[in-house]
């Protein structure tokens, strides 16, 4: 059977928006918005960045814009979109995710692969793209967050894996690992 290149882009997408999300579920409502590492990064600011970027990039650079305004503004404050404010619930930021996903998904299906688009704000010698470009660009982008997600929820009560369902790790003592590669960290150090 021949694959659709489209599909299965599109697919790959829909996969890691899944795994970023799952990294969000069942956690207190300060776990999913304080700052874990020394820049701010936090759960649901991601949520809130990834739902801009889906709005940006299946939208205003094909120039079909997201007919709602973003709750931030990257040009007056650039990590304004990196964070949920108090007044903000999550259930806003959510389902500002799911609406700028959908609206992304309309788009990726309404247009072929080599429709053209411009990221105005990337260089002038690479920001004339296609959706196929913009497709490549966004699954890494929202792996890359799912990424930092998968980290950070680590930390906070140890919840590890791939999605729910699958967690594409294998059974085994977690600390009896952890021990070894610190032992194997000090013994290449000299501190063992």
């Amino acid at each position: 059977m021949a694959s659709d290149p489209k599909a299965d882009l599109h697919r790959y997408l829909k996969t890691a928006r899944e795994s970023f999300l799952w990294k969000l579920e069942g956690l207190s409502e300060y776990d999913v918005r304080r700052p874990l590492t020394p820049t701010g990064t936090n759960l649901l600011g991601l949520a809130k960045h990834l739902a801009g970027v889906e709005a940006g990039y299946f939208g205003d650079c094909l120039g079909r814009p997201f007919p709602e305004t973003l709750p931030f503004d990257v040009d007056a404050d650039p990590n304004s979109d990196m964070f949920a404010t108090a007044q903000e619930s999550r259930e806003s930021v959510l389902g500002l995710f799911a609406r700028a996903t959908a609206f992304a998904d309309t788009s990726i299906e309404e247009l072929p692969l080599d429709a053209p688009g411009v990221v105005p704000w990337w260089p002038e010698e690479r920001k004339y793209v296609t959706l196929h470009l913009l497709l490549v660009h966004e699954i890494a982008e929202v792996n890359r967050h799912a990424g930092h997600a998968d980290i950070l929820r680590e930390g906070l009560d140890g919840v590890a894996g791939l999605r729910s369902g699958n967690s594409n790790l294998p059974d085994q003592d977690w600390q009896a690992h952890w021990d070894r590669v610190e032992l194997e960290a000090r013994t290449a150090a000299g501190l063992a």
